[in-house]
């Protein structure tokens, strides 16, 4: 039987919007839902999407079908959930609302977020999806720039589990020009991908663009300081991490801590940012939003509890970032404070 794919994008925000206006541009159904203000700008603006490869296309008002209300995916049958992952609860609750038991057999869920729970989270909400409740992977950065602009920022490929229904959504994305893998073992992609989250508080903390805060070796001594932190303590959970791509966890301390010369031309063939590159974390302090720091950094800290870990780094970097969101702490720290604060020598 032929698989006819019709998408719904749940958090259409940076990353949900970027991936959705690829599967529209190769001819895909596709439904994004999310916010009125970023409906209201794409009415106004249309899309456009950028990356820093210099490739870039435009999609008029009238080819994106941007909602706020999740009825409006009923003729769905592939639900890509972007939401932060504080809400994913909350959305698979709202596709449960859509359809019966029945319907909810024959559909597919793809959970592109930041963290290590949501598969697990929206299993909980949709058990009738069994194989067909995927974990997925988005390694890259997606910035937004106002009317209706989007950019990514950094390299990477999407990764999805491998199964019989992940192998159709990685050959949709490949299709739609987004660069794709599939992985069995995903809980590992996902742990290994959350180690190299760590530097979205970092980032955020420095205030600066990723490739201006990874050019600084101070700011990569102490991004390698929390991988390594993290590897301790998932080797000590039973937890190994698995590399995607080009993100090879283990590797990354030791090259991060590179002097200049060598970590460029090491990372420059494993990693491509350009200037305009932030982190979403940033982005969410910037624009005054609850951030992700509890499923990145606070995974961290939560397992370190679990074993008796004490997690100083990861746990006041986590810290600091709570001051920074609730407006009771500095929003920006430059290398060498940052570094004397959390004793990294």
């Amino acid at each position: 039987m032929s698989f006819s794919p019709k998408f719904a994008i749940l958090g259409s925000g940076s990353i949900g919007t970027y991936i959705g206006a690829y599967l529209v541009k190769a001819g895909y159904p596709v439904v994004f839902v999310g916010r009125e203000r970023l409906k209201q700008e794409i009415q106004l603006f249309g899309l456009g999407i950028s990356d820093y490869k210099g490739n870039s296309f435009t999609l008029a008002p009238s080819q994106v079908r941007y909602v706020t209300d999740i009825k409006e995916a009923k003729d769905s049958n592939v639900f890509l959930i972007t939401v932060k992952s504080k809400d994913t609860i909350e959305a698979g609750k709202s596709i449960r609302s859509l359809f019966s038991p029945e319907e909810l057999s024959k559909i597919i869920v793809v959970s592109f977020q930041n963290g290590v729970r949501n598969s697990k989270e929206l299993a909980s909400i949709l058990p009738e999806l069994d194989d067909r409740n995927l974990a997925g992977m988005v390694p890259f950065n997606v910035v937004a720039k106002g009317k209706g602009q989007f950019h990514q920022g950094t390299s990477g490929e999407l990764v999805v589990k491998s199964n019989e229904f992940g192998n159709k959504i990685h050959s949709c994305l490949r299709k739609a020009g987004l660069p794709s893998i599939v992985h069995k073992n995903m809980e590992g992609v996902l742990w290994g991908k959350l180690l190299f989250n760590l530097n979205n508080s970092l980032n955020a903390l420095a205030g600066i663009p990723l490739r201006e805060e990874l050019s600084q070796r101070t700011y990569r001594k102490i991004l390698a300081s929390m991988i390594l932190e993290g590897l301790e303590i998932l080797k000590h959970s039973g937890i190994q991490p698995a590399s995607a791509g080009k993100m090879i966890p283990w590797l990354a301390p030791i090259i991060l801590k590179l002097p200049d010369f060598l970590f460029f031309k090491v990372a420059s063939s494993m990693v491509k940012i350009d200037p305009e590159a932030r982190s979403s974390m940033w982005e969410d302090l910037h624009h005054g939003r609850t951030t992700e720091i509890s499923y990145l950094n606070g995974e961290i800290v939560r397992l370190a509890d679990e074993i008796g870990h004490k997690a100083p780094i990861n746990r006041k970097i986590a810290s600091l970032i709570a001051e920074a969101e609730s407006g009771s702490g500095r929003s920006h720290y430059d290398a060498e404070a940052l570094s004397n604060l959390l004793g990294i020598i």
